[in-house]
């Protein structure tokens, strides 16, 4: 059955591109249509910890530094950036000419407003620990002191201060974060409503169709909106990869985020120059719930399951060349070597076997097998790689695993409800290059702990390093921090990212990024 749904599928692709009109920038006009996997949650900055939001929101909102399209940082609202000799002490200098998109001018004190407002406990921010390397930003978190305590002060309309608890030499690259955008006012970053949006990058909000679409105007407001080259700019929602190539060759997307794993071969051989494939620093991991049997209190079971993962096999089922992880940071990643377990090495043969032993020490057999409930978004390869690896489980230990696939809205709510499930598939992009923003979502009270792990020994690693200057020894916890992660199985890693796109040939700009950050700013709609 899968091979006949494989072949209907590419005879599908092949009339696609052989009925599909010729690329012609003129048919549409000044507007980029850009293919998304799923509906943005949010447009808040202060909200967003989803994929999709933060491709829109880059959009929109523009921080105290920026981004060039190959991923160096740049001056954004602030033209310029001073060190003191303590390395944690930044100040900033606003541009005279950055203005909101309603044409008032984008303050020192609108960064400050808007950091206050990340790390207050009572909005319960999904990015605070972005934040948290800002003086007095960890006891504020807590709830331990208010958070007008932030260390972070407007000493004018063009001058912010940054007071920081320990060097962070990448702090520049943070700031490009959501966590760090500016807010005009609560009331615009919290409704949806284009009539009343403000905000203060090269676009601005024009049109919100739930279910549907965003779509972007040119925010003749911004500082830099010569170097703008796009007028209009739509995101239209498409969880389905296959339904993104249709819309892509029958004229209705000129790039996509996405491509069909089944259609890579036919692409390849017939469009290799519309493809854009490139990795970047995210992770694809599976969170075991820690808060209750089966995986509380038993590391040899989480070990067995982990280990019962042929990830040789289902990378080549996806297609594009993702590399296995058997570790969390990816590679590539700044000043860093990433760890690994140690049975990476181990034959198939072996490795199934130690997963058996494990599997029966940890109180399971044929005669009582363990059920599992697997709770994943609706997208298809996400979907195809828990029918793999449910298999792999079913085939090498026996177990029984219920599927649970939801709306990628509805599946952000469900993910913080344990109750729900026993695993559930998540994904960690990086929000800057370096090995703690994929460590620190480990620490006991991270937001973003979803598996509910919590070990003194490897908290303690972490906040040593957070508090260490020195490149060398930072990097060296930094591992040894991940080695201890690796060791109590919270997770189970499976496969780095790749980005993969179509852009039709008149779309030009498109570049590698490690971040995987493609803006509209960057882009031009070029006729040949």
């Amino acid at each position: 059955m899968p091979q006949i749904r494989l072949i209907v599928a590419l005879t599908l692709i092949s009339g696609l591109w052989a009925c599909s009109h010729q690329d012609n920038p003129a048919s549409i006009g000044e507007v980029l249509r850009r293919g998304l996997g799923g509906e943005p949650s949010t447009l808040d900055p202060a909200a967003a910890s989803d994929n999709y939001s933060q491709e829109v929101l880059r959009d929109l909102y523009e921080g105290l530094t920026a981004e060039s399209p190959k991923g160096e940082v740049i001056p954004g609202v602030a033209y310029s950036w001073t060190i003191d000799a303590s390395g944690t002490q930044y100040t900033f200098r606003l541009r005279a000419d950055a203005r909101w998109s309603n044409g008032k001018l984008v303050r020192a004190q609108d960064f400050v407003t808007a950091w206050r407002r990340v790390v207050d406990p009572n909005r319960a921010s999904p990015l605070a620990d972005d934040l948290r390397l800002i003086a007095g930003a960890a006891s504020i978190i807590s709830g331990a002191s208010p958070a007008t305590e932030l260390g972070v002060y407007a000493s004018s309309d063009n001058i912010l201060v940054v007071n920081l608890e320990q060097p962070a030499p990448y702090l520049p690259q943070l700031l490009t974060h959501s966590a760090a955008f500016p807010i005009y006012s609560d009331a615009s970053a919290s409704s949806h409503n284009p009539l009343t949006w403000v905000s203060n990058g090269a676009y601005v909000l024009s049109a919100w169709s739930p279910g549907s679409s965003v779509e972007l105007t040119q925010n003749v407001s911004y500082w830099d909106r010569t170097n703008v080259h796009i007028p209009h700019v739509h995101y239209q929602f498409v969880s389905d990869d296959n339904s993104q190539l249709a819309q892509y060759r029958a004229g209705q997307l000129d790039m996509t985020d996405t491509v069909p794993a089944n259609a890579m071969s036919a692409l390849r051989s017939e469009h290799s120059a519309e493809i854009v494939i490139a990795p970047f620093l995210a992770t694809a991991y599976y969170g075991l719930n820690l808060s209750k049997p089966p995986f509380g209190a038993n590391p040899k079971l989480r070990q067995a399951i982990a280990m019962a993962i042929d990830r040789r096999r289902l990378v080549h089922s996806l297609a594009f060349g993702q590399p296995e992880a058997y570790g969390f940071v990816p590679p590539g990643t700044w000043n860093y070597s990433p760890q690994s377990w140690q049975w990476k090495g181990l034959s198939d043969t072996a490795r199934i076997a130690e997963a058996k032993r494990l599997y029966a020490e940890a109180g399971y057999s044929a005669g009582a097998p363990l059920h599992l409930r697997l709770l994943f978004n609706a997208n298809p390869v996400i979907r195809n790689t828990a029918i793999i690896i449910a298999a792999m489980w079913k085939d090498t230990l026996g177990i029984d695993t219920i599927l649970t696939e939801e709306e990628y809205r509805v599946f952000l709510q469900s993910r913080h409800d344990k109750s729900r499930w026993d695993i559930a598939r998540l994904g960690w992009t990086a929000d800057f290059n370096d090995a703690s923003n994929f460590l620190d979502i480990f620490r006991g009270r991270s937001t973003n702990n979803d598996a509910g792990y919590a070990n003194p020994a490897f908290d303690a690693l972490v906040n040593q390093a957070a508090r260490t200057a020195d490149p060398n020894r930072r990097r060296h916890m930094l591992e040894n921090s991940e080695e201890t992660m690796l060791s109590d199985y919270p997770v189970v890693p499976l496969y780095f990212f790749v980005s993969k796109r179509l852009v039709k040939s008149y779309v030009h700009g498109v570049q590698s990024n490690p971040l995987n950050r493609v803006n509209s700013k960057s882009l031009r709609i070029v006729a040949h």
